[in-house]
């Protein structure tokens, strides 16, 4: 029982937090007269990352390398097909030039990286894959890359004159970034504990519950995040939420727990990668064409999801 009500406090809590954290990390972009979609690929996509870098890297330590690598997996395809397909439903998603020439494309660079990584295992025959140190540390180089990208896109708009309008700086904002995103890291932490806990009770296997249920825990915080974005029109912010996230997840989380404790995988999780890979593929496509993710795309994806749940559950 008590695991029941943790989970419903955890989802209040996400949800109030999430609201702040957005509204905080829009004034505080206007204010700087920085791009909303910069905001939405770092501080916010970062920032709701959270609980997944703290089970990856926890679940890492404790040898359970199904939970860290499934989290991050799952995670990534919620993010792809869910998230976006919930918010395709509330309201178009139109991809800016940014996101479908840069951050999309660095997207889908780091997921075949990683694919990539663990292919070179099962394609040669072996029966188990590995995320070693020095996997962690090129995806880690990936991540720098990608952040200097961004710094300079940034600096070119400021020369350019080309910001959006600012408005005034407030402190109080500062203290909605820090307390939204407290809210939301320890909302994340009560869901998952708690629906992990209720699914151990069923019964149910530890790379289900990673790619599942942890998964779809830890991604509450960017979908919350993003469905309010939507609704308040910060549509950037949505977007580049995902993206941003998705790009977390792999290079900086999967690249810090590799480091700190190389992982291995079985098959079947090479699986999951090569899913996270293709799907990826697909909304992409999806986004290019008419530069939009609307109702109809939104049910597509949305239905992908339901196939690859049904999918694990009966594996």
């Amino acid at each position: 029982m008590l695991s029941f009500i943790l989970l419903i406090a955890g989802l209040a809590l996400l949800v109030k937090c999430a609201d702040i954290f957005v509204d905080g990390s829009s004034n505080i972009a206007k204010a700087f007269g920085i791009p909303s979609l910069i905001i939405g690929l770092t501080i916010v996509a970062f920032g709701t990352s959270a609980p997944e870098a703290a089970v990856s890297i926890t679940a890492g330590l404790q040898g359970s390398n199904e939970i860290s690598i499934g989290n991050v997996v799952g995670s990534n395809i919620c993010n792809s097909l869910l998230i976006l397909g919930i918010c395709g439903l509330f309201k178009s998603l139109k991809a800016k030039k940014e996101v479908r020439k840069r951050d999309f494309p660095y997207y889908l660079l780091s997921a075949l990286v990683l694919f990539i990584i663990v292919a070179e295992y099962f394609l040669g025959g072996q029966v188990v894959g590995h995320i070693t140190r020095t996997n962690g540390l090129i995806l880690f180089c990936f991540l720098g890359i990608y952040l200097v990208s961004l710094i300079s896109d940034v600096k070119r708009n400021q020369k350019n004159d080309n910001q959006e309008e600012k408005t005034k700086f407030r402190f109080k904002d500062i203290a909605y970034i820090v307390l939204g995103l407290a809210g939301i890291i320890l909302g994340g932490q009560l869901v998952v504990n708690s629906a992990t806990e209720i699914a151990q009770m069923l019964g149910v296997a530890e790379n289900v519950i990673a790619l599942t249920i942890v998964a779809i825990g830890t991604s509450l915080p960017e979908l919350v995040t993003s469905i309010i974005a939507t609704r308040k029109g910060e549509v950037d912010i949505a977007v580049g939420n995902v993206i941003g996230s998705n790009i977390f997840n792999i290079l900086f989380i999967l690249g810090i727990t590799s480091v700190i404790c190389p992982l291995s995988l079985d098959l079947t999780t090479f699986i999951d990668i090569a899913f996270m890979l293709g799907s990826s593929i697909l909304v992409y496509i999806m986004l290019r064409k008419n530069n939009r993710i609307g109702w109809k795309k939104g049910i597509c994806m949305l239905g992908m999801y339901v196939v690859y749940t049904a999918y694990i559950l009966c594996r």
